[in-house]
């Protein structure tokens, strides 16, 4: 989804509709004057990337010596940070490149997947997710002295465990059939998880199969109540196992992708 505000006044959705070939057509408000212009994406689709650009080069001709934003919470093609052959397109390379060419003074993104990504785009400032993971932290009544911590791989272990002092915290070490790359089950490295509530931290959920395995491990461990806190997670969590494996009390998640509406488990956090 798309909005964008002018001198810091109210968040505007812009006005889509189609012609009957398909194409877009987009109407703005109208602004006599305009200082700063901040552009918000949160992820649905790819047909926004060419929306942005439409509206983006809209305002900077109307406004040239405006200061212009983009917050673009969810970075699309994170995932794409590397290729292993000339047949594989770099996509991520190609869209921070699609960005960089609108030229936007400040492009801000939330706990990108990939560090390859905020190196590939100009003046970006990647956000620390710590305001948002203490929010959901809250939420849930984590107590640092007693609940335990859970990455789900060394990976996330290394990204957040130095945002947040814990007594008690683990991560887990995926078997996997690596003919496959499919997730076999999970091993905890750590501190003994029986009889504590759990807290897990990880950047971005699909399916959710790593937190699956993690919280049926906690679970054989003896762990107590399990929370999950995610940055990013997308629709296709609902998809997954976690809404209905009944060994997950919360999962607290961004709207930067999530269009899903909350049920007795997910809890969005709004940016």
């Amino acid at each position: 989804m798309l909005s964008y505000k002018i001198d810091g006044g109210e968040f505007i959705k812009p006005q889509f509709d189609n012609y009957p070939d398909g194409t877009m057509k987009i109407d703005l408000v109208q602004a006599d004057k305009c200082e700063k212009v901040e552009i918000q994406w949160l992820y649905e689709n790819e047909t926004e990337q060419m929306q942005l650009f439409f509206i983006a080069s809209n305002l900077k001709e109307r406004f040239p010596k405006a200061e212009m934003m983009l917050f673009m919470p969810y970075l699309p093609n994170a995932r794409m940070d590397r290729v292993h052959s000339d047949t594989e397109v770099f996509t991520l390379k190609y869209f921070c490149r699609f960005i960089n060419a609108i030229e936007f003074d400040k492009v801000t993104v939330l706990d990108v997947h990939s560090s390859v990504g905020a190196a590939l785009l100009d003046r970006c400032e990647n956000l620390s997710p710590a305001p948002y993971i203490g929010k959901a932290m809250e939420a849930a009544g984590f107590d640092p002295e007693n609940d335990y911590l859970f990455f789900p791989d060394e990976g996330a272990m290394k990204r957040y465990s130095s945002m947040f002092t814990v007594k008690h915290a683990g991560f887990g070490i995926k078997k996997r059939d690596w003919s496959t790359g499919k997730i076999l089950g999970l091993d905890v490295d750590g501190d003994d998880p029986a009889g504590r509530n759990i807290f897990i931290i990880d950047d971005i959920c699909a399916y959710g199969g790593t937190v699956f395995y993690s919280a049926q491990k906690l679970k054989e461990l003896g762990c107590k109540d399990i929370n999950v806190y995610f940055s990013h997670c997308e629709n296709s969590i609902e998809k997954g196992k976690l809404f209905g494996c009944g060994m997950i009390k919360n999962i607290y998640a961004t709207n930067s992708i999530c269009t899903l509406a909350e049920n007795d488990i997910l809890k969005i956090i709004k940016l």
